[in-house]
């Protein structure tokens, strides 16, 4: 990995309905653009996925999607609109960060949830997209909730009776109860509840990635980031992230003619590489790269892959 470094431009920018997403650019302003879309949703951008790219070579953009990171209004702030947080606001919010930069053209790259907003925005905008390098390839299709909140609890009953008992006698056993049970209970008036529902989310998403010793990803985060990640998480999930199940994967064919890397761990529990498979027999000019001893939160491995991807690519714009 390249050394840390600071942004040379950043601030917040108006994107319509009260919101005001906030941006920082590091890198080489001349450089090849690339934006880094994160996951979660709601986890807001790590500055550290700058080290992934060669300074050098890269004009590299970061922005937390609304409600998170320095975006503002937080959705910690229950008073916080959520009807106006959705993929479609993501997707125009992308286009609007492009144009206020002077970008025509750039790679994306980005994760779990960012894998779906990355392909959710360049199957809707492919005439913008140079290359997507995604690690932990999802498109959250239902069946693929249904996995991560139902189907993996097998492998952790105790906690998955935990997570069950936490979402109240209403909820039922389904993902889908649970999901909307979840996110009923991170709008509910009573912050202690809110933050009950919070501590419970965030501790079966830690279990879920338990295996992998990367500690506690998720509830570790302090009290605001960890309450607009499950509100955000929640929202999305409970609407099957507005998206048309399997819509990703049945219109990869707008991608054509647009180079990817897929690389995706054998062992992440919470994202089985089966649907990174199902993205490279729909995506021709995409690579898949399976990484056996790595899970969903990625190994050293799984970075060197990432990396090696950026440099490519990176390399073939400088000698255009």
């Amino acid at each position: 990995m390249y050394p840390r470094s600071e942004p040379y431009e950043q601030g917040l920018l108006d994107v319509g309905d009260g919101n005001l997403v906030h941006r920082q650019v590091h890198g080489n302003p001349a450089g090849k653009p690339a934006l880094v879309v994160h996951g979660g949703p709601g986890s807001g951008c790590n500055p550290a996925a700058v080290r992934l790219f060669d300074p050098a070579r890269y004009r590299v953009v970061l922005f937390d999607q609304r409600g998170c990171g320095r975006s503002t209004p937080h959705a910690s702030d229950p008073a916080t609109d959520m009807s106006v947080n959705t993929t479609g606001h993501l997707i125009a919010d992308m286009e609007r960060l492009r144009e206020h930069l002077g970008v025509d053209r750039w790679l994306l790259f980005g994760g779990s949830w960012g894998s779906t907003l990355i392909l959710a925005y360049a199957q809707s905008h492919p005439e913008r997209v140079e290359q997507i390098v995604i690690s932990a390839v999802t498109t959250t299709r239902r069946s693929e909730i249904a996995w991560l909140y139902e189907g993996v609890g097998r492998f952790f009953p105790e906690a998955w009776a935990r997570f069950r008992a936490g979402a109240g006698p209403g909820a039922g056993e389904t993902a889908a109860g649970l999901v909307a049970a979840y996110a009923r209970l991170a709008e509910h008036p009573d912050p202690a509840v809110r933050e009950r529902a919070t501590a419970d989310w965030c501790a079966w998403e830690d279990t879920v990635v338990s295996l992998e010793g990367g500690g506690t990803p998720y509830g570790g985060r302090p009290d605001a980031a960890r309450l607009a990640l499950v509100r955000i998480c929640t929202h999305y999930f409970s609407h099957g992230a507005w998206l048309e199940e399997g819509a990703l994967l049945r219109d990869a064919h707008r991608l054509a003619g647009v180079p990817g890397v897929l690389v995706h761990g054998r062992l992440d529990l919470g994202g089985p590489p089966a649907t990174a498979w199902e993205l490279g027999r729909a995506w021709p000019e995409a690579e898949l790269i399976v990484v056996d001893e790595a899970g969903h939160l990625g190994t050293e491995a799984t970075r060197r892959h990432v990396v090696a991807a950026l440099d490519r690519f990176g390399r073939e714009a400088h000698q255009a």
